[in-house]
């Protein structure tokens, strides 16, 4: 009689903790499937980079069979076209059409904004897997607003305090006339001028333009010791084409933020051998989390991954764990928060966590270019955490 009641006891048990699983497959299944919203571009310079991203997303879908807190994944494509513009028009359409219970995007910074803004204001959660802007995750924080990628300031700065360590006094800076080019700049400033240094020139040109045979006759005239720079996708890989050209490489070193040669260097080619970039990934980190990630995405597309197929990855991640912690509702955005704030993200370019404003705090590396990679030289700055200026979450 005492072995049948502890049997039954031991079945009791089993179905108790067996129930909030249960329970948890049966709310998924009632909320359906989850819509995602990629705004991406697919089209002009940046358009690599959003397949990129895309890339890494899926690939974590794929990798939790295809669902994610047990709800099956939809995805709804909007391309932004890289154009402030059309931010509005195109981030509406996916909010209010689609009804998508999740935007993932992008990689302007300026579409970015548009993007916070529609996002803040209907409180559909926004992961920010690329642009940098720093009222995104500053003055237009909020708690639905995540990012997985980096501030622009971030990585500027980083190359900041390594310029300032190699012993550079004078540098030009040049860069396209936008968001992302003077926040990089600011970053960078901010630490070189810390140091003692001075940027005795800012260049700049609006993006996209990659007409850069003026301002380089401009450097060639000013001297500095150095020059810092951020350009991304085609018009990085013009610009290091030019300054090569030039025979600016062989007298005056030049420094950038890492997407100056991050999914560049097949197109850049000799030109960009020796660069030294500041990023938070690079091509041979040798950790196992990285490993396994290289394998299965090189597996998957027949390419090799780059910073913005991590940042896509780690988007994904992050809305894995988000929607764990609330069983699959993206409508509880307190109990998303929560859980991504208290998180240490397992990403390939190394663990990181997220700020009060929601941005990584995550370490940068000095990389430079040997042949076709970035090769990890060091740790340009440790645990480096945005400023978050403006953010009143």
């Amino acid at each position: 009689m005492q072995k049948k009641q502890t049997l039954l006891s031991i079945a009791a048990m089993t179905l108790i903790a067996a129930a909030p699983t249960a329970w948890a497959q049966a709310q998924a299944q009632t909320q359906g499937k989850l819509k995602v919203g990629f705004m991406l571009p697919a089209t002009g310079t940046f358009a690599s980079l959003g397949t990129a991203i895309d890339n890494g997303f899926r690939l974590y879908v794929t990798e939790q069979g295809g669902k994610i807190a047990g709800r099956e994944v939809e995805y709804v494509r909007v391309d932004d076209e890289s154009d402030p513009a059309k931010a509005t028009d195109n981030v509406n359409k996916l909010i209010k059409r689609d009804n998508v219970d999740v935007i993932v995007g992008t990689v302007h910074s300026g579409v970015a904004m548009a993007m916070a803004k529609a996002a803040k204001e209907s409180g559909t959660l926004l992961l920010v897997p690329n642009a940098g802007a720093a009222a995104v995750t500053g003055a237009m924080c909020a708690p639905n607003i995540f990012r997985s990628s980096f501030s622009n300031w971030q990585p500027g700065y980083a190359m900041g305090e390594v310029a300032a360590k190699k012993g550079h006094k004078k540098i030009v800076t040049i860069t396209w006339k936008y968001a992302a080019g003077d926040e990089t700049v600011k970053g960078f400033k901010d630490a070189f001028e810390k140091a003692g240094g001075s940027v005795v020139k800012e260049l700049s040109l609006p993006f996209p333009n990659v007409e850069f045979q003026a301002l380089l006759t401009e450097i060639a005239a000013t001297k500095p010791d150095a020059v810092f720079t951020f350009f991304a996708g085609g018009g990085a890989v013009k610009f290091v084409k030019d300054y090569a050209a030039a025979g600016l490489k062989k007298t005056i070193p030049l420094y950038g933020s890492g997407f100056l040669t991050d999914g560049t260097l097949e197109a850049q080619g000799a030109d960009a051998e020796g660069l030294f970039t500041a990023l938070h990934y690079a091509d041979n980190l040798n950790n196992k989390r990285d490993q396994a990630f290289r394998l299965a995405y090189a597996k998957t597309y027949k390419l090799q991954p780059d910073v913005y197929a991590v940042q896509g990855y780690d988007a994904g991640q992050m809305l894995g764990i988000g929607l764990n912690a609330t069983k699959g509702d993206a409508k509880n955005i307190n109990g998303f928060a929560q859980a991504l704030r208290s998180a240490k993200i397992d990403s390939p370019r190394g663990s990181f966590t997220l700020s009060k404003s929601h941005n990584p705090v995550q370490d940068f590396y000095l990389r430079k270019v040997v042949g076709k990679e970035n090769v990890v030289e060091g740790i340009a700055s440790k645990s480096l955490a945005d400023p978050g200026l403006g953010c009143k979450m």
